[in-house]
Parts: structure tokens; sequence; C-alpha cells
């Protein structure tokens, strides 16, 4: 896992970094396959995930990382090596869309903070008018659908993944499962508020 993910990013300024601060460098990744397939363990992270945040490079080469969010599951693996998502109307600037027409390479960060787990992922991207391309539409839609209009159709082709160690990620939760979290403890106050009711407590 992950050979070709550390192959793609340990650049010789990388090797001098590693070097100039710790003294020694990673081992030579030289027999890392063409791509890294995903395993269950990646499927399953990526599809219960409900948001992500994807880099681009514009075609001034600056990066530009853009949040992308949606149901739980909206993200879609459709191969072991391939992904896809449906694009909805936003602020209309287009910044990721404009990029990936010049420069196709895509670095997505998923986050998992109550697990405090992370995923990053390397690829090509490719953008389609969902207008010209109903059939990928079908193909990308989030279990239950959205009900917003999808604009376009994002397939990025999976070149490697890694997984980040947990070291310095804050747990942190949504109001859902602070929500599901917090229904017994609720309840059980209601109980115990009725029954000192009863014996003619005022709570």
């Amino acid at each position: 896992m992950a050979d070709k993910f550390m192959q793609t990013v340990l650049t010789p300024a990388v090797l001098e970094a590693e070097k100039h601060y710790y003294g020694r460098t990673y081992p030579s990744f030289a027999d890392a396959p063409e791509t890294d397939a995903l395993r269950d363990q990646e499927i399953e992270f990526i599809e219960t995930r409900d948001s992500f945040y994807m880099a681009t490079i514009t075609e001034n080469d600056w990066p530009y990382i853009q949040h992308r969010g949606g149901p739980f599951g909206f993200v879609r693996v459709l191969g072991p090596q391939q992904i896809g998502f449906a694009d909805y109307g936003g602020n209309r600037q287009m910044i990721s869309v404009g990029s990936l027409s010049k420069q196709d390479r895509v670095a997505l960060f998923m986050m998992d903070y109550p697990q405090r787990e992370r995923v990053k992922i390397l690829g090509h991207a490719k953008v389609f008018d969902a207008r010209e391309h109903p059939e990928l539409v079908e193909v990308v839609l989030p279990p239950g659908g959205h009900g917003a209009k999808v604009e376009r159709v994002f397939i990025i082709d999976i070149l490697s993944y890694d997984w980040n160690c947990p070291k310095f990620i804050t747990p942190r939760f949504t109001a859902a499962e602070i929500e599901h979290a917090s229904t017994p403890l609720r309840e059980r106050i209601a109980e115990l508020e009725s029954k000192l009711k009863s014996l003619g407590y005022e709570p």
C-alpha cells in the first residue's frame, strides 16, 4: 500500500529535506506499481464520507483547495482505481473546473474527525457537463438522490493513496452525530425527572 504514492511525492528536493532535518531518507520505492488499487478498507472509508478537500493547480501554477460536501456516500467508488461525484451549483467561480481543463492532477484529503483518520488520494480528474452526459449523472448520484440539479460530473482516476497517522487530529462531530450520542442521555434524564415528579419533587 502507498508505494506509488511515496514514489510520486518523494522527489529529490523532499529527500534532501529529510536528510537535512532527520539525517535519513525513506527507502527507495523504485519497484512501485503503476497505480495503487483501492482495497475494501479504502472503499468503505471513501463511501462513508460526507465531505472532503480537493486541491487543483491553476493555469498560473498556484495550488487551489476547495471543499466538497454532500450526504454520506456522495463520493461513489466506480472501480478499484476510480471514484466519481456529482457537482452542483455553487459560487460559480469555476476555479477547479477551469484549472482541470488545463492540468488534470488532483489531490484529495478525506477526513474522519471522530475516528481521527485521514486518507490522501492522488489522481487525474475529468469534468463532464451533466447536460451532455446524463448517463454519468445516474452513475454518480448519491444513495437516496439529491434535491439539487447536477451541473457536472467529476470522474477521478486514482494514481495512489496513503493513510496518515492520527497525531494532532482534533476529534470533531457533526450535529447529527451529537444528536445521536446525546439522545439516550436526554431520554434517561426525562425518565428520572418523571420519577421525581411522581414522588412529589419538581425537577
